[in-house]
């Protein structure tokens, strides 16, 4: 059992990476499923640090983490920082999102995996269709890619099949994000950062490392990258030329692969009940919702933006941006931290005709039927709110591919947005207005179109729309039925504030024993 526990937890790598970097106070971050495991995770750490073969390291404390602040397959930074963590071990699955201040070491597990039906799986696929095979895989199967191959040139009779290509496995251990996304010099991934926290003088981390990240850069090749799984494919090749194979789960992983190269034919093949899944259908509907909910967008007058992680390298930035692109459309915004969101917690913002989710890419979608208002995503967004955006067919989950991208066109929607005191409203080009004031010969007809302009602006500056009329949101606030305990508008203040019980759940410590206990 221990020698089964610390292969599926890579216990001697962990060491490894501890002892490279010096670290003596460590976060280990546990998934629910996982969490049964953490205590004996924990004591085969602690034993492999203090080994003496190994290099004894005094003084390392462990900090068990559950329960995260957003979601599990994130780096809890705000979780780590409470503890004043060097490091995070991050178990099982990731999304690979860039950290922003603490350096990770990933754990992926070993998920059961048939290779010999996964490898005739793929057999099959390749006779049927015509195309180049891609094959992509949840990062819990990333152990068996070598005996995959093996085993497909076996079952082809061909020690190397061109028609059949694997993305690479992903860098397992992360640095801090020094800026956003440009200056990131990882290979594996275009939103990762930097493998080696300090190769050049670490000779033992540099070892560990040198076969994850050995991929070169190439002018004949376009590199993808998706939830840490890394590829290229030639320069005159396009994604619809290949077949994705997809060996997973139908999880938010392989969601992300379907609507970001939703053009391609897609298979998957499922490792519980050894099977192939060719129907897409149910995502594919999804995809067509979302766009509804962009088109429900356009109409919104106040958007919130939800802060979906404070660990995520680049969350600031976007939210600078969502916040210039809103305001640029005309539109007013809030910015709200509330950590996992629901329908509960949103109903506390009626006012709110819209909500931007900022999160990592897998944990972007949420199914928000239930909710009073709908939730987009920021490529959702810029698609509602960007002047002159349509829908190309393309769709990106991952918002740090909009930070580069997206930044120069608030910019320049904001300056071609103008104000038209003769159309009262904002409009691309204000030449036809300088011409109808040029033509006015009295006053009294500028008079007339300014306050006209006046009358509208307020009327949508600071208002929003309660029981059929336009209302600021102080009056709004007011209306409400509930407002909390400050006691504000009116409200007299509570006379005192009612302290809740202390002690454990077992046994408060206002409640005495009863006879017999």
């Amino acid at each position: 059992m221990d020698d089964d526990l610390s292969s599926r937890y890579e216990i001697p790598r962990t060491a490894e990476f501890l002892r490279a970097g010096s670290y003596t106070r460590v976060a280990l971050q546990f998934p629910d499923e996982m969490l049964k495991d953490a205590a004996s995770v924990t004591r085969a750490l602690r034993r492999e640090l203090a080994s003496p073969s190994s290099g004894s390291v005094c003084g390392v404390r462990l900090f068990v983490m559950a329960d995260t602040a957003y979601n599990s397959c994130c780096v809890d930074e705000v979780g780590a920082s409470h503890i004043d963590a060097q490091c995070v071990v991050h178990y099982g699955h990731a999304c690979m999102s860039t950290t922003s201040n603490l350096p990770a070491f990933f754990v992926f597990g070993k998920a059961p995996l048939d290779v010999h039906a996964c490898a005739c799986s793929m057999v099959e696929c390749s006779r049927k269709s015509n195309k180049h095979i891609l094959v992509l895989y949840g990062l819990e199967y990333a152990y068996a890619l070598d005996d995959l191959r093996r085993t497909f040139e076996e079952l082809c009779k061909s020690k190397c099949n061109p028609g059949v290509q694997y993305a690479d496995t992903p860098c397992s251990v992360m640095s801090p994000s020094s800026s956003t996304v440009e200056e990131n010099n990882c290979p594996l991934s275009s939103g990762t950062s930097s493998c080696n926290r300090d190769s050049s003088t670490n000779s033992d981390l540099a070892a560990l490392l040198k076969n994850h990240c050995s991929m070169e850069r190439s002018s004949s090749t376009h590199k993808y990258s998706l939830g840490g799984i890394t590829w290229n494919i030639a320069v005159q090749d396009k994604m619809e030329d290949y077949l994705i194979f997809w060996i997973g789960q139908d999880n938010s992983a392989f969601a992300n692969i379907v609507l970001t190269f939703n053009k391609c034919e897609i298979v998957r093949y499922d490792p519980v009940e050894n099977r192939l899944s060719t129907d897409v259908s149910q995502l594919l509907k999804v995809l067509r919702r979302r766009y509804y909910l962009v088109e429900k967008a356009k109409d919104a007058n106040i958007i919130g933006i939800l802060v979906g992680t404070l660990g995520v390298a680049g969350y600031l930035h976007i939210i600078e941006q969502m916040k210039e692109l809103i305001k640029a459309s005309g539109k007013k915004s809030y910015t709200l931290v509330m950590g996992r969101p629901n329908s509960a917690k949103l109903a506390n913002f009626p006012e709110c005709e819209v909500f931007v989710y900022v999160s990592c890419a897998q944990t972007a979608l949420i199914d928000s039927k239930e909710f009073l208002a709908p939730v987009i995503t920021p490529f959702e967004a810029v698609l509602a709110f960007g002047r002159g955006r349509e829908w190309t067919g393309e769709y990106l989950l991952d918002f740090k591919d909009l930070i580069t991208s997206e930044k120069q066109e608030v910019a320049s929607a904001t300056d071609e947005a103008r104000f038209s005191f003769i159309k009262g409203g904002y409009v691309e080009d204000n030449s036809a207005e300088e011409n109808i004031v040029e033509e006015s010969e009295t006053p009294l007809a500028l008079v007339e179109v300014t306050e006209k302009a006046l009358s509208i602006q307020n009327q949508y500056n600071d208002a929003i729309l309660y029981q059929g009329k336009a209302i600021s949101s102080i009056d709004y606030l007011k209306a409400r039925s509930y407002r909390g305990l400050t006691g504000e508008y009116d409200d007299p203040a509570p006379d005192s504030i009612l302290v809740g019980r202390t002690g454990r759940a077992a046994r408060y410590n206002d409640e005495k024993l009863q006879s017999g206990q």
